[in-house]
């Protein structure tokens, strides 16, 4: 079993011409084309998206775990921010109510006025 990679320009723009897997002293099982339109190489796993080392992967893992810290870092201190400034808000609230000057209860005359008014009726 052989497979063909087309020939293709790489990020150099320079172009590289077709060849067979396996090549020709190397790996016998690489019978799999693999790779990007820029990058193209011959691998014995077609599900195989990058020819480079595994200490590459491991650096993009160790950038993601760094990232990721960072903003669960930032994220932390918002929370905890957020939670002082309610905590402080509050606490420095009056704790009697203040006097608005309305009263809101009906008071003797009103009251009966407004029920004999309502009598019979729904909505009132």
């Amino acid at each position: 079993m052989s497979a063909e990679c087309s020939s293709y320009l790489n990020a150099d723009k320079v172009l590289v011409s077709g060849f067979s897997c396996p090549r020709t002293g190397g790996d016998a099982r690489a019978v799999y084309c693999c790779g990007f339109q820029d990058v193209k190489y011959c691998c014995d796993d077609p599900h195989s998206f990058f020819p480079y080392e595994h200490s590459y992967m491991w650096w993009l893992s160790v950038g993601a775990l760094v990232g990721l810290s960072i903003a669960a870092v930032v994220l932390f201190a918002f929370i905890i921010t957020v939670c002082v400034l309610c905590y402080l808000f509050i606490s420095t609230k009056p704790r009697s109510k203040l006097d608005t000057g309305l009263s809101l209860q009906m008071t003797g005359e009103l009251l009966l006025t407004h029920i004999v008014s309502c009598r019979g009726k729904t909505f009132c």
